[in-house]
């Protein structure tokens, strides 16, 4: 197989996502019915109609996010997609590659994320915390804004997400004294992320502790394709393994960049995109303009690719 399957995180979520989908195929409100059921409320009602304010809210965005990519793999598959040749998913999008991949039950991961999101939003108070991308510096700049800029607080680089614009997070007063600093430094551009938990930094060892205990009575199994995981790049088969890899990613740096190069030097030609939003294939674009990227989230972009993988069985 010569292209891979990734899976977008939180961020990619809009009102009304997948509602184009859904109207050629029963299966994704049947895959949100699986979600709701599991969580104990309408999934599908908070995607359509909202509120906002709800859909945006960690708990419910996990939740959401993975549904919605699981919904886009089942109709792939129905249509007669094949399997890919790796998979990977950016920070939440992880957990929806490997219940792609088989290694994770859907309706275990729905609820394992919703507790994800809620140990997420706990680990640190309500405005303290903040996140933001600062474009056109070198990542080697951004961590040396970021260890200036602490003064005994936290402020990390955590997504490196393309050449040239990377996420940082951390106590939000620290976040800002950064941001200045990267202004003089030259940055194109740094914006602050509307996002209530200041994701892949330090600040998410309690909720990774936390984590751990639910990990640690989670059934996995081997994955049939193999997940770049974030931290590393790296793919894994063991249960230990994994759930390890799955503790870590909650505070330590998504290299999404890493896990773009190792798909193209293990042979990927395509990456397509499982889900709403187009934030990974502008990504991705980006880190290796010799990759074709294809997001697909609805009938027309679906067919585009069943035909760029055309006769890979």
């Amino acid at each position: 197989m010569s292209f891979a399957c990734v899976f977008p995180g939180q961020g990619s979520q809009s009102l009304g996502m997948l509602s184009a989908l859904a109207e050629r195929y029963a299966l994704v409100r049947e895959t949100f019915e699986i979600a709701s059921e599991a969580l104990s409320f309408d999934l599908w009602n908070l995607a359509q109609q909202g509120p906002e304010e709800a859909l945006h809210r960690t708990e419910n965005t996990q939740p959401l996010m993975l549904t919605a990519g699981v919904a886009v793999w089942r109709v792939w598959r129905l249509q007669g997609g094949p399997m890919p040749r790796m998979m990977a998913g950016h920070s939440l999008g992880e957990y929806t590659a490997l219940v792609c991949a088989g290694a994770l039950d859907f309706a275990t991961a729905v609820t394992l994320v919703a507790q994800r999101g809620r140990l997420m939003q706990g680990a640190v108070p309500s405005g303290e915390g903040a996140m933001a991308a600062i474009l056109g510096l070198e990542d080697a700049q951004v961590v040396a804004v970021c260890a200036q800029a602490a003064k005994g607080q936290v402020v990390e680089a955590v997504n490196f997400n393309a050449p040239g614009q990377v996420v940082i997070a951390g106590h939000a007063a620290a976040v800002e004294r950064a941001l200045e600093l990267a202004k003089k430094e030259g940055a194109k551009r740094s914006v602050l992320l509307p996002v209530s938990v200041p994701s892949h930094c330090q600040l998410m060892q309690q909720a990774a502790q936390r984590l751990q205990s639910t990990l640690a009575m989670t059934d996995l199994n081997p994955p049939l394709t193999p997940v770049l995981h974030n931290v590393d790049a790296e793919a894994r088969s063991e249960a230990k393994a994994i759930r390890e890899a799955l503790v870590r990613q909650l505070y330590s740096p998504v290299r999404w960049v890493d896990t773009i190069q190792t798909m193209s030097r293990g042979g990927v030609k395509t990456v397509l995109e499982m889900g709403p939003g187009k934030v990974l294939t502008g990504m991705n674009k980006r880190i290796d303009k010799g990759l074709l990227s294809v997001c697909v989230q609805d009938a027309e972009s679906l067919e585009l690719a069943l035909a760029s993988t055309q006769g890979e069985h």
